[in-house]
């Protein structure tokens, strides 16, 4: 019976997920029985968008297994990454409700094994496997020395049943270097790219209501003719094919066609696409504008047919990217740091000042944009645009080229590769105007601003 019920949960996973069903067999090899002793830890690398996280949440969540996932570029020190691990282990959330405060105060790695141990009798699953998913594990090698041993022998160190996952983009190889060989080494797996058929089978998933799904993997099929070449993300290429098939389309809802004058349609939409190969990946206007030039209603280069002032001129011509990494920068700014949780959690609400507590303090605004740190901005900036897009530019080379415009200026010496610092220098009106570009409401996220 037992193994009967493992194969019909693989067979649904596999339903939901395409293409990975090697990947998802062997995983569920690893895990065994919730009641069995399993792999101390594993580690999973490939590119982005292969896959990684959506099988290894899924199987958790199908499976019912006790776990915790956090995203390691979202937590700016070890001590908020051992909190948030904790609490989800404990099934704790903070809310509005609770004063967004955590179940306990973790300050290092020691804390963490003994709290860790409490938790897991606390919550009477000392029979249980409890995984420990660790997203863009790469981060780890920032932060304390002893972090990254700790975690692939947190069984042993804990006496749980403990397994730590790690996923990456980068090599295992490459997590070695100046941390010797004080601990087990994990259970390394691949996830490899999507082959151009597996690309198609998985698009062609999302075939629109009212078209067959014969007719939409055909177009999805021209679109990767174009762009398979420069372009192998699952992500890039799901969002080229949605944002183009309103217009492919258009000859049939105009009535000048129907979905076998395969010809006709592929003329029509020939030269939008060659136009969108130039912006790939950078994403430098957003779905909504990329509509209205195809309408005519934006000239080529993102500008509006009549431009209304500079800053209108410089918000159109920045990246995507560019856009929320400087409105990143300016709830950094004009932020203080310590509301960064109640502002950007998944479940944020409001924010409510006392009446002392504005007659004592001086607006920030009056008080000019301070000093943050690069992780400070990389964690806001993951935060506001998760939802939106899959970060898979190279948000870095931008950031230098917003200082290179004087949007933002770096602080201290230059020689401080390891920690830079940056301040934002453009106005209250400038951000704004920037942020209605890729509708984010910017007043809301500022702490002078909430009532």
């Amino acid at each position: 019976m037992a193994d009967v019920e493992i194969d019909s949960e693989c067979s649904n996973i596999n339903q939901m997920i395409l293409c990975r069903q090697k990947q998802v067999a062997l995983l569920k090899t690893l895990m065994g029985e919730p009641s069995q002793p399993t792999c101390p830890s594993v580690f999973i690398y490939g590119h982005g968008a292969t896959g990684k996280t959506l099988v290894v949440s899924t199987l958790l969540k199908t499976m019912s297994l006790p776990h915790a996932i956090v995203n390691c570029i979202e937590c700016q020190s070890s001590r908020q990454l051992l909190v948030r691990i904790l609490d989800q282990v404990a099934n704790h959330e903070p809310r509005p409700e609770n004063n967004y405060c955590s179940l306990n105060r973790c300050e290092n790695m020691s804390v963490f094994v003994r709290l860790l141990k409490k938790t897991i009798e606390e919550r009477g699953i000392q029979d249980q496997t409890v995984y420990i998913v660790l997203d863009k594990a790469e981060r780890l090698r920032n932060m304390d020395a002893n972090i990254l041993p700790a975690f692939l022998n947190l069984s042993q160190l804990s006496g749980c049943n403990v397994c730590v996952v790690l996923l990456s983009q980068i090599v295992w190889e490459k997590f070695l270097f100046g941390f010797g060989s004080n601990f087990f080494e994990p259970f390394v797996m691949h996830f490899p790219d999507y082959t151009k058929n597996e690309l198609l089978q998985i698009i062609a998933k999302d075939t629109p209501e009212g078209y067959s799904a014969d007719f939409y993997s055909s177009y999805v099929n021209l679109l990767m003719s174009i762009f398979y070449m420069v372009c192998r993300d699952l992500n890039e290429i799901r969002h080229l094919a949605q944002l183009n098939f309103p217009k492919y389309v258009e000859p049939i809802t105009k009535g000048e066609a129907t979905e076998r004058d395969s010809h006709k349609l592929w003329r029509h939409i020939e030269p939008h696409l060659k136009k969108a190969l130039q912006t790939v990946y950078l994403r430098e206007v957003t779905s909504e504008q990329w509509e209205k030039y195809q309408l005519g209603e934006i000239s080529q280069q993102g500008l509006p047919s009549q431009p209304s002032s500079l800053s209108s001129r410089a918000q159109i011509e920045l990246p995507f990217y560019s856009k929320y990494l400087l409105i990143a920068a300016y709830l950094a700014s004009y932020n203080p740091a310590r509301y960064d949780r109640r502002f950007f959690s998944k479940h944020h609400g409001k924010i409510k000042k006392s009446a002392v507590n504005r007659k004592k303090e001086t607006s920030h605004q009056l008080l000019g944009p301070k000093a943050f740190p690069l992780d400070r901005l990389m964690a806001i900036f993951y935060s506001i645009v998760d939802s939106r897009v899959a970060p898979t530019a190279n948000v870095f080379s931008q950031i230098s080229s917003l200082v290179t415009l004087q949007l933002l200026a770096q602080v201290g010496h230059e020689d401080q590769l390891d920690t830079p610092k940056y301040k934002c220098t453009v106005s209250l009106e400038f951000i704004r105007s920037i942020a209605r570009t890729v509708s984010f409401d910017v007043i809301r996220y500022l702490y002078d601003f909430v009532k």
